[in-house]
């Protein structure tokens, strides 16, 4: 193994220069789309391997073995490893080569962690989460970053899309003052594009918000599903943008341990500042939504309320209906009764030779429907 060299820090005046679009560079590392297999002089995993001597590019290796060998001839170099989804095969190699610790490359295998910063004696160990808005699918992607950045290489492990590090890589070749001031600088670019790449990501967020509030006082079927799917994207995004605060910490923590020089202090300071910027931003999504929620809970409420008031009234105005039927029905039934009794013509049977016997008949089935009406009507069914 080679032996490992301090880091150099060249002094230069510019700071990075503004982001611009600049034609493809053959060997470009990390495209947004992932990596074809079997792609020619290439590893499964490894997108781009370059080495770089005072932030130029002098070599585009094709393979790791070749990196390696061309690095120990180049004792000023550093090389910046570009892999997506590598196999452990690759990273154990990596490991031998530059003295990676294993819970690192474990990690790093693993994926799925929280974003964080480590130091392993001379090599820092970063994770980011990255993200992206889909505005066709209204959702937020989140990609996964591992960074190894070490006295003379850096070494970036992808899982997910996001982030688009070729514009980094050509941000930083088109820029070779800064670029030359060592692995230092590749990482505080990648951390300011992952940081920069939460701006579309909290307004297609904000945008959402602003959709569902209109949608909740609609009465938009289907809000609250999309109300919940929101505030789970908003938690996940929380969770990639929150920790950046101590990850900063600690980078800056290590400035004057480590000889960092101001122009990069103060690019720190910058991301610093927009990660703030974002975790607030993040902060607000996440009570607004909980607002919303409360206000849909209280509107949906509100609603069930009316529709069982609205069900109550129908049944009280049945009950009404059921109370007059009833009535009349009873009304109806005593001359019916009496008239079914004295329709049966037997023969022997009271009152049936009795002169008075029909107008008595009648008086009663009277009375009867009478009594009946005043009773139901003192009663209100009527």
């Amino acid at each position: 193994m080679f032996e490992r060299r301090p880091r150099r820090l060249r002094a230069f005046t510019p700071s990075m220069p503004p982001r611009r679009s600049v034609p493809d560079r053959a060997a470009d590392e990390h495209a947004a789309a992932p990596p074809q297999a079997g792609t020619p002089g290439r590893e499964g995993s490894v997108i781009a391997a370059a080495l770089y001597e005072d932030g130029r590019r002098v070599s585009t290796p094709d393979s790791l073995a070749e990196t390696y060998r061309q690095l120990r001839k180049r004792p000023g170099g550093m090389a910046w490893i570009g892999l997506y989804r590598p196999d452990p095969e690759e990273l154990h190699s990596l490991a031998a080569e530059f003295d990676l610790h294993p819970l690192a490359i474990e990690d790093a295998l693993e994926a799925h962690q929280r974003p964080k910063l480590e130091r392993y004696g001379d090599t820092l160990f970063v994770v980011l989460r990255a993200a992206r808005y889909m505005d066709a699918a209204e959702e937020v992607d989140f990609g996964e970053l591992h960074m190894f950045v070490g006295p003379d290489f850096v070494i970036t492990v992808r899982h997910g899309a996001a982030p688009d590090l070729a514009a980094v890589r050509r941000r930083m070749e088109d820029s070779p003052d800064l670029l030359g001031r060592g692995p230092e600088a590749v990482l505080y670019a990648i951390l300011d594009a992952v940081v920069d790449g939460y701006a579309p990501v909290v307004a297609g967020l904000e945008n959402d918000i602003d959709e569902i509030e209109t949608e909740v006082f609609g009465n938009a079927p289907g809000v609250s599903r999309r109300i919940y799917e929101l505030s789970r994207e908003v938690v996940e995004f929380q969770r990639a943008t929150r920790p950046l605060a101590g990850i900063v910490g600690g980078l800056s923590a290590g400035f004057e341990k480590y000889n960092i020089d101001e122009e990069l202090r103060r690019y720190l300071r910058d991301v610093a500042d927009h990660a703030t910027h974002v975790t607030e931003r993040v902060e607000g999504f996440k009570q607004a939504l909980q607002d919303i929620l409360t206000v849909n809970t209280t509107l949906v409420t509100q609603q069930q309320n009316e529709e069982m008031k609205a069900l109550a009234q129908a049944g009280h105005a049945q009950n009404e209906e059921i109370k007059k039927i009833s009535s009349w029905a009873a009304i109806l039934f005593a001359p019916t009764l009496v008239g079914t009794i004295y329709g049966m013509n037997f023969d022997h049977m009271p009152e049936l030779g009795w002169v008075f016997g029909y107008p008595f008949a009648l008086l009663l089935m009277g009375v009867v429907c009478a009594s009946l009406y005043v009773v139901f009507k003192r009663r209100d069914w009527l």
